[in-house]
């Protein structure tokens, strides 16, 4: 049984919990709360010293780190995982590009402002650029789904779930997702993918990473 460590909201937590939902994989959760600064404790450095979610560990104990990378371990024989060579080069195209070019903008932005604003108070500009460095990637995102249905090789796979984790969340980073409707309509039909679990339930089983005293 495979163990991921996840924190309530993460959009890259949410692939490599989606891919074993939708793949039937059996996993438990661990929930680490980046908020009170879990991440940064002696306990999970243990786990994972790049103090980072989500961490996968394997039944073999052993430790996998960055989502995307998740996804090619979990999906590894699936329907999900590209056929030929040269579809698997345009995944990892498109895996690049959403590291580089959406995730570093819409996860600072969605959560300076929409979950922890306070936090956000004072850097409203970086929060601004955030949003239309954002907008650039989505825009080439959306022109390329004006032509397909899914982002390689015309049927869903990991490639999707790797670029939804954040992209589906983005109005929550403050940006209009009416200007992209090719986006939105890709967003529905992944939503629609047999097994499809939404990012509210990626915590829903878990326990707790650590046990905290109750407040009386």
């Amino acid at each position: 049984m495979y163990t991921l460590y996840a924190t309530k909201g993460s959009g890259n937590c949410m692939k490599p919990f989606l891919i074993m939902c939708q793949l039937g994989i059996d996993f438990d959760v661990l929930e680490v709360d980046v908020l009170r600064g879990e991440t940064r404790g002696d306990a999970y450095l243990g786990v994972n010293p790049a103090g980072a979610v989500p961490y996968l560990m394997t039944q073999d104990g052993v430790g996998v780190g960055e989502s995307n990378a998740m996804l090619w371990l979990l999906a590894d024989g699936s329907h999900l995982v590209p056929e030929t060579a040269l579809l698997r080069a345009k995944s990892l195209q498109w895996m690049f590009f959403e590291q580089s070019k959406l995730e570093p903008f819409i996860s600072p932005a969605r959560f300076l402002g929409h979950i922890a604003p306070h936090l956000g108070v004072g850097r409203e500009a970086e929060i601004s650029a955030w949003r239309d460095k954002a907008k650039a990637g989505l825009a080439v995102l959306d022109a390329h789904l004006r032509r397909h249905d899914f982002l390689v090789g015309d049927r869903y796979g990991i490639t999707d779930v790797a670029l939804f984790g954040y992209v589906h969340v983005a109005d929550e980073a403050g940006i209009d997702m009416r200007i992209f409707p090719s986006v939105q309509a890709w967003i529905d039909r992944v939503s629609q993918t047999p097994g499809f679990v939404p990012l509210a339930k990626l915590c829903a089983r878990a326990r707790p990473f650590l046990e905290r005293e109750r407040v009386a």
